[in-house]
């Protein structure tokens, strides 16, 4: 595969592939669905909750976090995870600013 360049489009356009990149698994998105649904947990909330073993959850959930799509919090010897806020709405101007743009859009 080629290189994909990212110096040519805008750090919004590189930001949000990124972000997208990071959530196209569906073992990811079944985890923020999972952190969704709760305050909080740790990692063996989401390794029971996934058909997945234990380092293959890890290694999403640091996917997720170096994203910025979750946060996570060492409590004891256990990481709290939750939804990162901040990104959530990110996302969500993206697509509402795309459905404007689309409900102008002349067809």
């Amino acid at each position: 595969m080629g290189a994909s360049k990212t110096e040519h489009f805008s750090n919004e356009q590189n930001e949000v592939a990124y972000i997208f990149k990071a959530i196209a698994h569906p073992a990811r998105v079944a985890i923020i669905e999972y952190l969704l649904k709760t305050d909080s947990c740790i990692c063996t909330d989401i390794v029971n909750e996934l058909p997945l073993a234990q380092p293959t959850v890890s290694q999403h959930l640091k996917e997720l976090k170096n994203a910025g799509i979750i946060k996570g919090s060492v409590e004891g010897n256990a990481i709290c995870y939750c939804i990162n806020e901040v990104i959530l709405k990110k996302i969500e101007s993206y697509f509402s600013v795309m459905n404007i743009k689309l409900k102008n859009k002349c067809c």
